[in-house]
């Protein structure tokens, strides 16, 4: 791990930290302040991933014909002062606004710095860099909401807000510390070309099918949790975020080594089995179990097809290659958080689990049937260059 790799790790974990301070606290803001109901409240978490989606192949645009670092403190600015605009939010229809705005400034931020990360590691050990990168993502997702109700139990909203700003800022120095290689820009035409990459597509779209079910889990379970006599779903995320921590570790050194077909397939198995678990045993064991088995399956998926996403692609091109990427990760979680309600009323949780499985199915022999020869023929493609 080089200094500048440490450097870049610690500001994202910060801003993270800032970032899902709001997973907890936005819905019971809404509710204290303005007297939000569940239609209001939907509509401003859904607006937010919304704007992120939207700003990916535009913040991919810039990365690819800018400064990446520019970029990266710009975002990194306007994310973080952002937050200040929650303390003053007078009405409904103010803080839908800033949510969206909000939402722009992560879609910018977060396609920066996983761009960023893969230009400061080196292709042999892509894989365990950005298992590592994401891991520290991982650390902010299982902190973060704590803090966040902690901070917002004791001393009130503002004091939430005012503290998100201040990890910021503490991350930003370490951005001011930083030195990314000096790639430049190449002008191009702002069309579909130069914000997409073809070639991240297939590995892109088999994210997707993953993280819907991640997606709606995440949004669901404490209210499943309650239905089967657990009072804490807090217990959940914990032991979720600690298994994804211990497979990040060890699934990039396993993808290096090995490349991304036994590792992916382990761990799409493992979340198949995961929400089996789930579905099946409702009671607080099987609850738990879950957790540790979906823990260890989802922990593994994100870094392999994102090392997967920038293989063999020429460093002018990683924004495009990493905001479509991060665009269809994005859009799969979006799209689990809507469907799953609807599902829910249907088939019940216990079939929503089961369908859960399934996807992961269709995503296992999507990855087997297009993602994997795709990914090897482009590996064939380009040693084939190289060794000219």
């Amino acid at each position: 791990m080089t200094k500048n790799f440490l450097f870049l790790t610690i500001a994202n974990l910060l801003m993270a930290v800032a970032f899902y301070f709001m997973t907890p606290v936005m819905a019971l803001f809404m509710v204290d302040i303005f007297g939000s109901g569940k239609d209001e409240i939907g509509m401003v978490m859904f607006v937010f991933t919304i704007a992120a989606i939207l700003m990916r192949p535009f913040s991919g645009y810039l990365l690819d014909t800018m400064n990446r670092y520019t970029v990266y403190v710009l975002s990194f600015i306007l994310f973080s002062l952002a937050f200040l605009g929650y303390p003053i939010a007078f009405s409904f229809a103010f803080l839908l606004v800033l949510r969206f705005l909000h939402g722009l400034t992560w879609g910018a931020i977060n396609t920066a710095g996983y761009t960023l990360a893969v230009d400061l590691i080196s292709e042999r050990r892509r894989g365990e860099g950005l298992g590592i990168f994401g891991l520290f993502m991982t650390v902010a997702m299982a902190i973060g909401p704590m803090m966040a109700m902690s901070i917002s139990g004791n001393w009130g909203y503002d004091v939430l807000f005012y503290s998100a700003v201040g990890f910021c800022m503490l991350g930003f120095i370490f951005v001011m510390l930083l030195k990314t290689p000096n790639i430049k820009g190449v002008r191009k035409a702002l069309n579909l070309k130069s914000m997409f990459e073809r070639k991240t597509l297939p590995v892109a779209f088999n994210i997707m099918l993953t993280q819907i079910p991640y997606g709606g889990i995440i949004s669901f379970v404490a209210l499943y949790g309650r239905g089967i006599g657990v009072t804490n779903s807090g217990t959940f995320f914990l032991i979720l975020s600690i298994c994804i921590i211990v497979s990040r570790i060890l699934s990039g050194r396993i993808f290096d080594r090995f490349g991304p077909r036994n590792i992916t397939f382990v761990g799409l198995i493992l979340v198949m089995i995961g929400f089996l678990l789930i579905g099946y045993f409702a009671t607080p064991v099987g609850f738990h179990l879950a957790a540790i088995v979906l823990g260890f399956g989802f922990g593994v998926i994100p870094p392999t097809f994102q090392a997967m996403a920038n293989r063999n692609i020429s460093p002018e091109r990683r924004g495009a290659a990493n905001s479509t990427y991060l665009m269809f990760f994005d859009s799969g979680v979006g799209l689990g958080m809507l469907f799953f309600g609807a599902l829910i009323d249907v088939v019940g949780y216990a079939g929503t689990f089961y369908l859960s499985a399934a996807i992961q199915l269709l995503a296992l022999i999507v990855f087997f049937t297009v993602t994997l020869p795709r990914y090897r023929r482009e590996n064939e493609i380009s040693l084939h260059y190289s060794s000219k």
